[in-house]
C-alpha cells in the first residue's frame, strides 16, 4: 500500500460487486479510502487508518500491519451482539449505531454481504430498502 486511506484491491473487487446491486448506490472517494452511498447517506466506507493518527485502531492491527476497515450501519437491536464477539468486530468510534469489521483473508464475505445489505437497509429510503428486502 502507498499511504494511509488506501484500500487493497482485492478487498474493493470483493465489496463493489456487493454493492453494486443495491439500488440507487454509488462510490466514490471519500476523505480516506472508499465509500457506497445511498444519495447523501453512507452506507460503507473502506479504508486504511493511521493507528498512530487515531489510536483507537492500534490495536487492530494484522501482523504488525494497519488493518482494512469497514464501517457500517447496524441495527441497534443487533449492534451489541455483533461486536461483542471481538475481532474481526468492534464498535466503531463514533456514532450510535456504528460497527466496524477487519477484513482481510479472514473475512467471511457472505457474512460482509449481508451486512452491507442489511446496513443498505437502515439508510436507504424505505421503498428503495424494500426492493431489496422483497428481492425486486
Amino acid at each position: 500500500m502507498s499511504g494511509p486511506g488506501d484500500v487493497p484491491p482485492e478487498i474493493l473487487d470483493r465489496l463493489r460487486p456487493i454493492c453494486r446491486r443495491l439500488p440507487e448506490i454509488h462510490e466514490e472517494p471519500a476523505w480516506i479510502g472508499v465509500r457506497w452511498r445511498i444519495r447523501a447517506r453512507t452506507v460503507a466506507h473502506v479504508y486504511t487508518p493511521d493507528p498512530e493518527r487515531f489510536p483507537v485502531y492500534a490495536q487492530h492491527l494484522v501482523e504488525g500491519e494497519a488493518p482494512t476497515v469497514m464501517t457500517f450501519r447496524v441495527p441497534l437491536e443487533d449492534l451489541l451482539g455483533l461486536v461483542s464477539a471481538g475481532f474481526p468486530f468492534f464498535r466503531a468510534p463514533w456514532g450510535t449505531n456504528v460497527a466496524a469489521v477487519v477484513l482481510g483473508a479472514h473475512t467471511d464475505w457472505d457474512e460482509i454481504d449481508e451486512l452491507i445489505t442489511d446496513s443498505y437497509c437502515e439508510m436507504a429510503p424505505r421503498f428503495l430498502a424494500a426492493r431489496v428486502t422483497s428481492g425486486a
